[in-house]
């Protein structure tokens, strides 16, 4: 409640007009939020009176709902800035995208809560998860809603938390070094290639030695692999000191590729399963090291290609795709360590700051309460979230569990990225802060997300578990 109150007073300050200064008047951004907040709770503690096993029996049938409606807002919803994730209802717009949350957590929960359910060593139980959390990312993607539909990859805590081999969240993580890597050093040279694909086959070598050493345990074949990176590379400095200059991608190729054959030939002695998920991941790496520069410049939108390249540094574009953050980044800074006040934010006041009472709410809370308010503000949060994983690994069922840890993944995406693309440590992607930002959508989603959790956690209680 403290954040939400604080959220209304954000946007109130965000959209402040000196001529129309009553803070509940409903043709204002903070009169129509005050609105949703009365409607989200009506709504919320409505959700208290259900018994916890209707959420539970009917999850799946929810989540098939959901998912109609979010077929249907493909080809009724209005054209808005690109997208069709609005269905008009009269005087009010509802993003159904927002309820699909709540829809796919409950049924991810569902899923998890089934008899003797098990990620551990079970392939058929990973595709059943994917498919639950992958269709509504497709159904988004379609809407032209991306920052939407890549919140849904935050479940991929929830699946690390139920037993996911830490493998893939590694891999994850390496995957999104290896695109940022590529993309960031195209224009320097290195062996004829260029810089960031240069810098990735060193990583690529670099994690496969390492999991040699550490996940396989083939303490001489890893050793041996690595006298002989290094002889490889001595060999092509001198190479290179005489002016013969070795092609940089068969360079790398040569030696990738020996070091496999000779792990081959040599893994009998070894760890055989888990020297070929090693072998496997060196190779993928490289695929997608090649995917990159193909994802980036065919699949992804012009626009989102300019976000992504001003987020890394590439390009500046303070008129363009780089204007929003530079503004935001003034703001921020010109809040200084107290703030300049209550409605004297002059960045905010004169609207530098596009959607400054949305997106970009955080900026004015920056500018007017400081890096202090910013603090507060911040630890309020991480107080919610950890107050969340108390409730979540205080659960007595997997339903429960799994249900509270979606929460949380999507709250830790939802601030995480939005304040990341205020500050310009992320790409802009057009996602909420959640209770700050005006919409009614946001907030009711997020509502029906935490009135869930709290009637099933109350049904512990119920059944006298302490």
């Amino acid at each position: 409640m403290i954040l939400v109150v604080a959220g209304a007073i954000s946007i109130y300050a965000a959209s402040y007009d000196y001529d129309q200064a009553n803070i509940f008047d409903f043709s204002e951004f903070s009169g129509k939020q005050f609105m949703w907040i009365g409607i989200s709770l009506v709504v919320g503690f409505s959700m208290l009176l259900l018994d916890k096993r209707v959420y539970e029996t009917y999850a799946y049938l929810i989540y098939a709902i959901v998912i109609l409606i979010l077929i249907l807002t493909i080809f009724i919803a209005p054209d808005i800035k690109g997208s069709r994730s609005w269905i008009v209802l009269g005087p009010i717009s509802i993003q159904p995208a927002e309820f699909a949350k709540s829809a796919t957590a409950l049924a991810l929960a569902k899923v998890f809560s089934g008899y003797n359910f098990t990620l551990n060593k079970n392939y058929t139980n990973y595709l059943k998860v994917s498919l639950v959390i992958l269709l509504p990312i497709i159904l988004i993607l379609m809407q032209k809603e991306t920052g939407s539909a890549l919140v849904y990859f935050s479940l991929v805590l929830v699946l690390y938390r139920e037993g996911m081999s830490g493998l893939i969240l590694f891999a994850s993580i390496c995957a999104i070094i290896y695109f940022i890597v590529a993309i960031k050093f195209t224009e320097d040279i290195i062996l004829g290639i260029a810089a960031g694909e240069f810098w990735v086959y060193i990583m690529v070598i670099t994690v496969l030695i390492g999991m040699l050493f550490i996940y396989c345990r083939a303490i001489i074949l890893g050793r041996n692999v690595t006298f002989g990176f290094i002889g490889a590379g001595l060999i092509a400095i001198i190479l290179n000191l005489f002016g013969l200059e070795i092609p940089g991608r068969i360079f790398f190729f040569s030696i990738i590729g020996l070091s496999i054959i000779y792990i081959l030939i040599f893994m009998f002695r070894e760890n055989i399963k888990k020297i070929i998920i090693s072998l496997t991941f060196a190779v993928a790496s490289i695929m997608f090291l090649f995917s990159v520069n193909y994802v980036f410049g065919n699949i992804l939108e012009n626009h989102q290609q300019i976000r992504i390249k001003v987020a890394l540094g590439i390009e500046q574009d303070l008129r363009g795709a780089g204007y929003n953050v530079n503004q935001s980044k003034i703001a921020i800074g010109s809040g200084g360590f107290l703030g300049k006040g209550f409605l004297n934010g002059t960045q905010t006041k004169l609207k530098y700051v596009p959607e400054q009472h949305t997106d970009f709410i955080f900026c004015t809370i920056g500018e007017e309460e400081g890096f202090i308010g910013s603090t507060i503000v911040l630890a309020l949060f991480l107080f919610l979230i950890i107050r969340l994983i108390n409730i979540a690994e205080r659960q007595h069922t997997a339903y429960g569990r799994v249900y509270a840890y979606c929460v949380v993944s999507y709250l830790i995406f939802h601030i995480s990225i939005n304040i990341g693309m205020v500050i310009g440590l992320c790409p802009v992607i057009g996602i909420p802060l959640p209770f700050f930002s005006y919409g009614g959508s946001a907030l009711l989603g997020f509502t029906i997300l935490l009135f869930i959790l709290l009637r099933i956690d109350a049904s512990r209680r119920e059944r006298g578990n302490y």
